[in-house]
Order: C-alpha cells, then sequence, then structure tokens
C-alpha cells in the first residue's frame, strides 16, 4: 500500500518499497507471541471489560436526568413558546460548533459515549451548578443589604467566569478519571471542552433568547442584535474560554510530576477564567462592541484558530513517528506509514477503498492504527502501562484482521 497509488494494496504489502512485511499469518503467529507475554489468550487478544461502558451509560442516564431537571426550570421561567423559540435559534451556533469540533476531532475521534457525557455535563449540570451557585450568592447579598451599583459586574465578570469555568472543568476532570486512556494529550482535551462548552453555550443561549423573546415588544430588534452577537458573532466563546482549561489537562496529562501537572492544570483554568471575565467585562466599559470585537475578540479567534492547526499537526506527527517504530519492527510497511499516518495518504487510501467496497474497513484500519500509535505513546510516556500494552496487543489483533479483509480477493476495475 502506498501514499502515491493506494490501488497497489496487494497482499504482501510490497509493491512500492519492495520491503517485505509480515503477512497475516506470520503477524498471527508475533501476536501470540506478545499475547502470551502479556498473559492474554493467544491468537484472539481479549479488549478489556464491559465495566467503562456500563459506566458510562449510567453516567449518560444520569446526566440527562439532570438536563431533563434544568429544561424544566428554563420553562418555568420563560414559557414553553419562548422556550421553543429560543431552541431553535440555539441551534444555529451549536450547528457551527459541532461541525468544527468534529472537525478537530478527525484524526483520532473521541469514543461517542464520552463526547454525549461532555455535552449533557455542559447543557446539564454545569448549568444547574452555575445556577445553584448564583442563588446562594444572591441569598448571601440579599441578606448583607441587597444588591449594590456593582452587582452587575460582580455577576457577569467575576461570579459568572469562575463558576461557570470550575462547574465545566469539572466535567473535564471527571472524564479524565473515568476514561484516562481515551485522553492522551491537548487535542483530546480541547475536544471534551469544546462538548461540554458547547452544551453549555446551547443551554445558556436558550435562556437568553427566549427570555428576550419572552419579553419582546416592538419591533424585535433586541432580539436580532443578542442572535447576531450570541449566535453569530461569537459560538465559539465559550468554547474558546473552556478550551484553556482543556487543552491544559492534556498537556498536564504526559507530565510525570503530579505538582507540576496540577499547575499546568490551574494555568489553564485561570486563563479560561480570565479570558470569560475579559469577554464580560469588556461590555460595562466599551461603547463600541463591535469595535472591540475587530480589534480584540476577532483576533483572539484567530490565534486559536492557529493553536488549534498547530496541535493537530502535532497529533499527525506523533502518530507518524510512533506506527514508524512498528514499521521498523516489521509490522508495516514505510509506505502503509505513509498512508496512515499522513492526510493526504489517508484520502487516497480512502478513494481506492471506495473504488473497491472496502471504504469501510479501510476506515477500520486507519481508525486502529492511529489508537495504536496512542497506545504506544502512553507505554512510552509511562501512562497506564499495563493497560496500554494490553490495548497494544488487541489492536494488533484488530489490525491483523482489518488487513486480511483489505488484501483479500479485489474487485476488478
Amino acid at each position: 500500500m502506498t501514499a502515491s497509488d493506494p490501488s497497489s494494496v496487494t497482499p504482501d504489502y510490497t509493491a512500492a518499497s519492495g520491503r517485505t512485511a509480515p503477512s497475516p499469518t506470520a503477524a498471527s503467529a508475533e501476536i501470540a507471541q506478545e499475547a502470551q507475554q502479556h498473559q492474554l489468550p493467544p491468537h484472539v487478544p481479549q479488549p478489556r471489560g464491559p465495566g467503562l461502558l456500563i459506566l458510562g451509560i449510567l453516567g449518560v442516564i444520569a446526566l440527562s436526568f439532570v438536563l431533563l431537571f434544568v429544561i424544566v426550570y428554563v420553562i418555568s421561567g420563560i414559557g414553553t413558546d419562548a422556550f421553543a423559540l429560543g431552541g431553535i435559534l440555539a441551534i444555529v451556533p451549536l450547528a457551527v460548533v459541532f461541525f468544527a469540533v468534529r472537525w478537530i476531532d478527525r484524526w483520532e475521534p473521541e469514543p461517542r459515549l464520552a463526547v454525549v457525557f461532555a455535552f449533557l455535563w455542559g447543557a446539564g449540570v454545569a448549568v444547574l451548578l452555575a445556577l445553584i451557585v448564583g442563588a446562594e450568592i444572591d441569598n448571601v447579598i440579599n441578606a448583607l443589604g441587597g444588591p449594590g451599583p456593582a452587582y452587575d459586574f460582580f455577576s457577569a465578570a467575576i461570579q459568572a467566569p469562575i463558576v461557570e469555568e470550575a462547574g465545566k472543568a469539572l466535567g473535564i476532570l471527571v472524564i479524565f478519571w473515568v476514561a484516562r486512556r481515551h485522553f492522551d494529550g491537548p487535542v483530546d482535551g480541547l475536544v471534551y471542552a469544546a462538548w461540554i462548552a458547547g452544551g453549555f453555550a446551547f443551554t445558556e443561549n436558550i435562556l437568553y433568547f427566549g427570555s428576550e423573546l419572552a419579553s419582546i415588544n416592538g419591533s424585535g430588534t433586541g432580539i436580532l442584535q443578542m442572535f447576531l452577537v450570541r449566535g453569530l458573532m461569537s459560538p465559539f466563546a465559550h468554547v474558546m474560554f473552556t478550551a484553556c482549561t482543556g487543552i491544559a489537562l492534556g498537556l498536564a496529562v504526559r507530565s510525570r510530576s503530579n505538582g507540576r501537572a496540577v499547575g499546568v492544570f490551574a494555568v489553564g483554568l485561570s486563563l479560561a477564567i480570565a479570558l470569560h471575565a475579559l469577554w464580560n467585562g469588556a461590555l460595562f466599559f466599551v461603547n463600541d462592541f463591535f469595535g472591540y470585537y475587530a480589534i480584540v475578540q476577532f483576533p483572539l479567534f484567530v490565534v486559536a484558530i492557529v493553536i488549534v492547526v498547530y496541535l493537530r499537526r502535532q497529533e499527525a506527527r506523533m502518530t507518524f513517528d510512533r506506527l514508524a517504530e512498528y514499521a521498523n519492527a516489521g509490522w508495516f510497511n514505510q509506505d502503509e506509514v505513509a498512508v496512515l499516518a499522513t492526510p493526504a495518504g489517508r484520502r487516497q487510501a480512502l478513494a481506492w477503498a471506495a473504488r473497491n467496497n472496502k471504504r469501510a474497513v479501510m476506515k477500520v484500519y486507519i481508525q486502529e492504527a492511529t489508537r495504536l500509535a496512542f497506545a504506544r505513546q502512553r507505554i512510552i510516556t509511562g501512562r497506564d502501562q499495563i493497560g496500554a500494552i494490553a490495548d497494544e496487543a488487541v489492536l494488533l489483533g484488530a489490525i491483523v484482521e482489518a488487513r486480511h479483509a483489505l488484501t483479500g480477493a479485489q474487485r476488478a476495475h
């Protein structure tokens, strides 16, 4: 299989380079040897048990009930009609976030269950925590004599950033603790943070849009302006804030020093709070919001894009390097590495597979090879070594099976 011509896939994988890669039979024998070494059943490496899956399903069910409670609370405050219309408007920025995060997560997709958990945490738990803490703070303020002239600024620029970012950060930590094997670095942290932030913004937008619709009068310019600012100009605002925490935690997991890891995470959370405070607080001092947006917020968004592109390239580079190690050991040939670990190679391989009615198998092959690279990275960095070694054996077995399917009888062109 070559990067320049995916149609050269042959049973011995040597059409382009002349280097002999292990045949499926030989690879299976090596799998059996590794399986015995790590006390796994020979020939059929077994994946980890269903415990994590069951825990994830239970977590999603629990978070669904929390979200249902939040929905009932919002409806009780703004009414059913305003909730429905606000929800329709809120789908627009959510869709923008969805497609952007899907692109970011394209190289090594996170488990769907974990992604759903992240969204529900943001849309339900983080919102509920913000409402509860906000209500308690209001009770304290009322007990002290009621809101003063600085109350609005305190609520928007201090209370909201701290409470909301802390609530969203807690969700990222939960995912890290429960599904650590699926939390390999800053891109994973960014993806989980983006889904949590997207969920939070979705519920918050429903509340804001619905409240404006419930009190609408006259021409309705208020809701149009609000939709322009929140729905079209800043759909990534919450994502940008919380991404600081997610990226920081992704960097922290690579550190072998617990103290340093905690410090990196704290810096990320502090930056998330600071950006959130800047966004909210500026509205109290800036007369020309659109000018401020062009000068400050849009450049920040461009910087965020540059960071995302850089992190994705680092992820692809790491995949290439780790798979090259397997190639040096004889598991792949170098042409396969170029196919499996470069965007162009993947596109060409999938195009070849589509012509041969094997696109689904090729996607599995690419996905399992990418997971293998990340498992290898966990072994190298000393994270979850026993689990990573077990995952490595399972993934090598899956790759052999995918190779069997890819190198079978090919459909004539």
